[in-house]
Protein backbone atom coordinates (compact mmCIF):
# COMPACT_ATOMS: atom_id res chain seq x y z
CA UNK A 1 0.00 0.00 0.00
CA UNK A 2 1.14 3.18 -0.93
CA UNK A 3 2.16 5.81 2.24
CA UNK A 4 0.86 8.60 3.99
CA UNK A 5 3.24 11.25 4.90
CA UNK A 6 4.03 12.99 8.81
CA UNK A 7 5.11 16.83 9.53
CA UNK A 8 8.56 16.36 10.91
CA UNK A 9 11.31 13.51 11.49
CA UNK A 10 10.84 13.83 14.98
CA UNK A 11 7.92 11.83 14.30
CA UNK A 12 7.80 10.55 10.52
CA UNK A 13 11.69 10.48 9.42
CA UNK A 14 11.61 11.64 6.05
CA UNK A 15 8.65 13.78 5.65
CA UNK A 16 8.75 18.06 5.66
CA UNK A 17 6.78 20.06 7.48
CA UNK A 18 5.09 21.56 4.29
CA UNK A 19 3.14 18.12 3.71
CA UNK A 20 1.00 18.64 6.24
CA UNK A 21 -1.34 20.87 4.79
CA UNK A 22 -1.49 17.46 2.65
CA UNK A 23 -3.19 15.54 4.95
CA UNK A 24 -6.69 15.92 5.91
CA UNK A 25 -8.08 13.63 8.58
CA UNK A 26 -11.63 13.61 9.01
CA UNK A 27 -13.07 10.88 12.48
CA UNK A 28 -16.34 10.69 14.12
CA UNK A 29 -18.89 7.86 15.77
CA UNK A 30 -20.11 4.89 13.32
CA UNK A 31 -22.91 6.20 10.97
CA UNK A 32 -21.58 10.43 11.21
CA UNK A 33 -21.23 9.97 7.49
CA UNK A 34 -17.75 10.31 7.57
CA UNK A 35 -16.59 7.62 4.94
CA UNK A 36 -19.09 8.82 2.71
CA UNK A 37 -18.30 12.10 3.13
CA UNK A 38 -14.61 11.69 3.05
CA UNK A 39 -14.66 9.66 -0.49
CA UNK A 40 -16.91 12.72 -1.62
CA UNK A 41 -14.63 15.22 -0.44
CA UNK A 42 -11.53 13.16 -1.63
CA UNK A 43 -12.89 13.18 -5.72
CA UNK A 44 -13.51 16.90 -5.65
CA UNK A 45 -10.15 18.06 -4.58
CA UNK A 46 -8.19 14.98 -6.65
CA UNK A 47 -7.10 13.57 -3.13
CA UNK A 48 -6.55 9.52 -2.34
CA UNK A 49 -9.51 9.03 0.41
CA UNK A 50 -7.42 6.38 2.86
CA UNK A 51 -10.29 4.34 4.91
CA UNK A 52 -8.74 3.01 8.09
CA UNK A 53 -11.58 1.50 9.56
CA UNK A 54 -11.83 -1.02 6.72
CA UNK A 55 -7.94 -1.77 7.58
CA UNK A 56 -9.08 -2.75 11.16
CA UNK A 57 -11.84 -4.52 9.76
CA UNK A 58 -9.59 -6.28 7.35
CA UNK A 59 -7.34 -7.50 10.43
CA UNK A 60 -10.59 -8.98 12.41
CA UNK A 61 -11.37 -10.83 9.19
CA UNK A 62 -8.02 -12.00 8.61
CA UNK A 63 -7.20 -12.94 12.40
CA UNK A 64 -11.37 -14.84 12.80
CA UNK A 65 -10.23 -16.73 9.91
CA UNK A 66 -6.87 -17.81 11.89
CA UNK A 67 -8.61 -18.18 14.92
CA UNK A 68 -6.18 -16.42 16.48
CA UNK A 69 -7.29 -15.11 20.44
CA UNK A 70 -7.99 -11.43 20.38
CA UNK A 71 -5.83 -11.30 23.28
CA UNK A 72 -2.96 -12.78 22.14
CA UNK A 73 -1.28 -9.17 20.87
CA UNK A 74 2.10 -10.69 19.70
CA UNK A 75 0.42 -13.00 17.18
CA UNK A 76 -1.86 -10.30 16.34
CA UNK A 77 0.83 -7.89 15.82
CA UNK A 78 2.53 -10.49 13.76
CA UNK A 79 -0.53 -10.97 11.49
CA UNK A 80 -0.21 -7.18 10.91
CA UNK A 81 3.21 -7.53 9.44
CA UNK A 82 1.87 -10.71 6.75
CA UNK A 83 -1.02 -8.84 5.54
CA UNK A 84 -1.02 -7.79 1.68
CA UNK A 85 -3.83 -4.98 1.98
CA UNK A 86 -4.46 -2.64 -1.33
CA UNK A 87 -7.01 -0.85 -2.33
CA UNK A 88 -8.47 -0.38 -5.56
CA UNK A 89 -9.19 3.18 -5.87
CA UNK A 90 -10.73 2.44 -9.59
CA UNK A 91 -13.53 1.52 -7.83
CA UNK A 92 -16.45 3.70 -6.40
CA UNK A 93 -16.57 3.19 -3.49
CA UNK A 94 -12.63 1.68 -3.43
CA UNK A 95 -12.83 -1.42 -2.74
CA UNK A 96 -9.84 -3.34 -0.50
CA UNK A 97 -8.55 -6.20 -1.34
CA UNK A 98 -6.33 -9.09 0.88
CA UNK A 99 -3.95 -10.54 -1.90
CA UNK A 100 -5.94 -11.52 -4.25
CA UNK A 101 -9.04 -11.32 -2.60
CA UNK A 102 -11.82 -8.99 -2.84
CA UNK A 103 -12.54 -8.44 1.20
CA UNK A 104 -15.02 -5.49 0.78
CA UNK A 105 -18.36 -7.49 1.19
CA UNK A 106 -16.40 -9.73 4.00
CA UNK A 107 -15.21 -7.06 5.95
CA UNK A 108 -18.74 -5.40 6.51
CA UNK A 109 -21.76 -6.51 8.76
CA UNK A 110 -22.60 -6.63 12.64
CA UNK A 111 -19.81 -9.59 13.50
CA UNK A 112 -16.66 -7.49 12.12
CA UNK A 113 -18.04 -4.17 13.73
CA UNK A 114 -17.58 -5.61 16.76
CA UNK A 115 -14.59 -7.40 16.12
CA UNK A 116 -12.70 -4.45 14.52
CA UNK A 117 -13.16 -2.12 17.37
CA UNK A 118 -12.20 -5.32 19.50
CA UNK A 119 -8.61 -5.85 17.94
CA UNK A 120 -8.32 -1.95 17.37
CA UNK A 121 -7.59 -2.03 21.01
CA UNK A 122 -4.74 -3.91 20.92
CA UNK A 123 -1.41 -2.52 21.05
CA UNK A 124 0.52 -4.41 18.79
CA UNK A 125 -2.17 -3.95 16.40
CA UNK A 126 -2.14 -0.30 16.77
CA UNK A 127 1.35 0.03 15.81
CA UNK A 128 1.45 -1.59 13.52
CA UNK A 129 -1.64 0.02 11.74
CA UNK A 130 -0.48 3.60 12.63
CA UNK A 131 2.63 2.79 10.84
CA UNK A 132 1.26 0.69 7.44
CA UNK A 133 -1.06 4.15 7.12
CA UNK A 134 1.54 6.93 7.87
CA UNK A 135 3.68 4.99 4.75
CA UNK A 136 0.77 4.50 2.84
CA UNK A 137 0.46 8.77 2.35
CA UNK A 138 3.85 9.71 2.22
CA UNK A 139 4.02 11.82 -0.44
CA UNK A 140 0.25 11.72 -1.45
CA UNK A 141 -2.39 14.46 -0.73
CA UNK A 142 -4.67 11.88 1.38
CA UNK A 143 -7.98 12.53 2.99
CA UNK A 144 -7.49 10.06 6.32
CA UNK A 145 -10.86 8.70 7.64
CA UNK A 146 -11.16 7.18 11.08
CA UNK A 147 -11.40 7.52 14.70
CA UNK A 148 -8.17 8.77 15.87
CA UNK A 149 -6.58 10.43 12.85
CA UNK A 150 -6.52 13.51 14.28
CA UNK A 151 -5.56 12.39 17.59
CA UNK A 152 -3.19 10.29 16.99
CA UNK A 153 -2.19 8.74 13.14
CA UNK A 154 -1.41 12.38 11.82
CA UNK A 155 -1.37 14.52 15.19
CA UNK A 156 0.12 17.45 13.53
CA UNK A 157 -2.03 17.22 9.87
CA UNK A 158 -2.97 20.94 8.71
CA UNK A 159 -6.71 20.21 8.43
CA UNK A 160 -8.56 17.89 10.70
CA UNK A 161 -12.12 17.65 11.20
CA UNK A 162 -14.94 15.56 13.75
CA UNK A 163 -18.14 14.57 12.62
CA UNK A 164 -21.16 14.04 14.94
CA UNK A 165 -24.81 13.43 14.42
CA UNK A 166 -27.26 12.37 16.93
CA UNK A 167 -27.99 8.35 18.43
CA UNK A 168 -31.13 8.45 16.47
CA UNK A 169 -29.99 9.58 13.27
CA UNK A 170 -26.79 7.16 13.08
CA UNK A 171 -28.67 4.54 13.95
CA UNK A 172 -31.24 4.97 11.10
CA UNK A 173 -28.23 5.46 8.75
CA UNK A 174 -26.88 2.04 9.72
CA UNK A 175 -30.20 0.47 9.47
CA UNK A 176 -30.33 1.69 6.12
CA UNK A 177 -27.24 0.64 4.84
CA UNK A 178 -27.81 -2.93 5.88
CA UNK A 179 -31.16 -3.20 4.33
CA UNK A 180 -29.72 -2.34 1.13
CA UNK A 181 -27.15 -4.74 1.69
CA UNK A 182 -29.74 -7.58 2.02
CA UNK A 183 -29.38 -7.88 5.45
CA UNK A 184 -32.54 -8.71 7.74
CA UNK A 185 -32.54 -6.42 10.44
CA UNK A 186 -34.40 -4.94 13.42
CA UNK A 187 -33.67 -1.36 14.22
CA UNK A 188 -33.70 -1.67 17.54
CA UNK A 189 -30.58 -4.17 17.45
CA UNK A 190 -28.97 -2.33 15.07
CA UNK A 191 -29.14 0.90 17.75
CA UNK A 192 -28.49 -1.16 20.37
CA UNK A 193 -25.12 -2.25 18.28
CA UNK A 194 -24.33 1.28 17.56
CA UNK A 195 -24.15 2.20 21.38
CA UNK A 196 -22.10 -0.87 22.01
CA UNK A 197 -19.51 0.16 19.73
CA UNK A 198 -19.76 3.69 20.61
CA UNK A 199 -19.18 2.82 24.28
CA UNK A 200 -15.97 0.55 22.81
CA UNK A 201 -14.51 3.52 20.77
CA UNK A 202 -14.59 5.63 23.90
CA UNK A 203 -13.86 3.85 26.73
CA UNK A 204 -10.53 1.61 25.12
CA UNK A 205 -7.79 2.87 26.77
CA UNK A 206 -5.20 3.00 23.40
CA UNK A 207 -6.36 5.70 20.99
CA UNK A 208 -10.44 6.57 22.26
CA UNK A 209 -12.65 8.23 20.25
CA UNK A 210 -12.57 11.90 20.31
CA UNK A 211 -12.13 14.79 18.97
CA UNK A 212 -8.61 16.26 18.84
CA UNK A 213 -8.08 19.45 20.56
CA UNK A 214 -7.55 21.42 17.33
CA UNK A 215 -10.21 19.70 15.31
CA UNK A 216 -13.30 21.28 13.50
CA UNK A 217 -16.74 19.66 14.82
CA UNK A 218 -19.76 19.57 12.68
CA UNK A 219 -23.02 18.08 13.26
CA UNK A 220 -24.71 16.41 10.62
CA UNK A 221 -27.74 15.69 12.35
CA UNK A 222 -29.77 17.88 9.90
CA UNK A 223 -27.35 17.52 6.83
CA UNK A 224 -27.05 15.86 3.97
CA UNK A 225 -23.80 14.70 2.72
CA UNK A 226 -23.26 17.47 -0.40
CA UNK A 227 -23.84 19.58 2.85
CA UNK A 228 -21.26 18.77 4.92
CA UNK A 229 -18.33 18.17 2.41
CA UNK A 230 -19.46 22.38 1.18
CA UNK A 231 -18.77 23.44 4.55
CA UNK A 232 -15.77 21.45 4.86
CA UNK A 233 -15.07 23.02 1.68
CA UNK A 234 -15.70 26.73 3.04
CA UNK A 235 -13.08 26.08 5.64
CA UNK A 236 -10.24 24.90 3.76
CA UNK A 237 -10.47 27.82 1.95
CA UNK A 238 -10.67 30.20 4.81
CA UNK A 239 -7.29 28.19 6.30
Amino acid sequence: MRGLSGRSARYWPGIRVSDMNNIITIDGPGGSGKSTISRMLARKINFLYLDTGAMYRAVALAANREDIDFRDGKRLGELCGLLDLHFDTDEEPPSLFLGNEDISMAIRGPEMDMLSSEVSAVKEVREAMVSIQRKMARETKVVAEGRDMGTVVFREAGHKFFLTASHAVRAERRYKERLERGEAVLRSVVEAELKRRDRQDETRSISPLRPAEDAIVIDSTGLDPEEVVEEILDHLAGS
